[in-house]
């Protein structure tokens, strides 16, 4: 991970909790483009809206079975929120720490 300048962390700080609450991952996105800490959180936050998706359409599927389908959906909605918390924290923080278990995958994106 680069070094990522003291301004640009003051900066990303007042909209990087953003990326976190799904889709309004594009407001910090299109307004500190060019801010590495705000893009290291909404590539964290893209990695968690693309989890929750799939978790989701995996419960739907799955909802038929009575106890794993309703275990799966729950998760669905548990898991996503404990990470958005976490994410939220982290950012307002000035912290670049990756998500559990997704937080690899977020680092795969390039914009």
């Amino acid at each position: 991970m680069e070094e990522i300048k003291k301004e640009h962390i003051d900066e990303g700080k007042s909209i990087a909790w953003l990326s976190y609450l799904g889709i309004l991952l594009l407001v910090p996105l299109l307004v500190q483009k060019d801010n590495p800490y705000t893009k290291f959180h909404v590539k964290q936050g893209l990695a968690l809206l693309i989890a929750w998706i799939v978790l989701y359409i995996v419960g739907l599927i799955l909802s038929f079975i009575p106890i794993l389908g309703l275990l799966i959906l729950l998760v669905a909605w548990i898991f996503p929120i404990v990470l958005a918390i976490m994410g939220i924290i982290n950012s307002v923080q000035g912290k670049m720490q990756k998500l559990p278990l997704i937080g690899d995958f977020g680092e795969k994106f390039t914009f």
